[in-house]
């Protein structure tokens, strides 16, 4: 398996199980509903210890362009490559998606409520505004990124279990930084599926708020780069 194979894979991995969750959890009529938000970060924590699990040794387990990006801004990752795996991450996010869909299709067309059915593929402020919105998804990421720079010479002696720190990193990340904005805190994640829900033919469906949509995109590709610039410059 390629690199470029292994990140589409993966990256369709993780936003099944955690785009599944989440449809589980808020679309009617489904043996999930209402579950709350300790199962929807619990869904996502096991779906990128899993998608990370399967592609680390293959092509790192990026699965996620901020943190290519990051990477290649550190220094540990070539700049030539992160074109074709960030392609990787976002065909992957909307394959992802769109086996959510084909799984969820009844209850999405049974569902009247539009912000749920695009709650399901992508993030959404509580409050909102871009400015406050951008900076919180800016931080997370920058959270998120450090993390990862200083987890990861640790995390190489768990052996089988490396993937296991950055996983609880994006469940403790939901659970105090993902109120304001769902923490996307990946572009792929974010577009490929909103991608999605404005091609599928989701029955009743409102708009893929593309008026958001620069936020979870820029904003974590932002504060990657700056986690990096901080990583190099002083923790390194």
């Amino acid at each position: 398996m390629t690199p470029f194979v292994a990140e589409l894979l993966g990256t369709a991995l993780v936003v099944t199980i955690g785009d599944g969750v989440v449809a589980n959890n808020i679309l009617p009529n489904t043996k999930g509903n209402n579950g709350g938000l300790i199962t929807i970060v619990l869904g996502w924590v096991i779906a990128v210890f899993i998608g990370v699990y399967a592609t680390g040794s293959i092509s790192g387990g990026h699965l996620n362009p901020a943190v290519t990006i990051a990477f290649a801004a550190a220094g540990k990752f070539s700049w030539a490559l992160v074109p074709s795996y960030i392609l990787a991450q976002l065909l992957g996010a909307m394959l992802g998606a769109l086996i959510v869909w084909m799984i969820y299709k009844d209850q999405f067309n049974e569902s009247k409520d539009q912000a749920a059915q695009l709650g399901v593929f992508s993030t959404g402020p509580s409050i909102r505004n871009l400015t406050q919105n951008f900076m919180v998804e800016t931080l997370a990421t920058l959270v998120f990124l450090l993390g990862i720079f200083l987890l990861k010479p640790a995390s190489s002696d768990l052996g089988a279990l490396s993937a296991l720190p950055v996983a609880l990193l994006v469940g403790g990340i939901g659970f105090g930084l993902g109120g304001p904005t769902g923490w996307a805190i990946n572009p792929a994640r974010d577009l490929g599926p909103r991608i999605m829900h404005f091609v599928l033919p989701i029955k009743g469906k409102g708009s893929s708020d593309w008026g958001y949509a620069a936020v979870p995109v820029l904003g974590p590709i932002v504060g990657g780069i700056l986690a990096a610039i901080i990583y190099v410059q002083f923790l390194q």
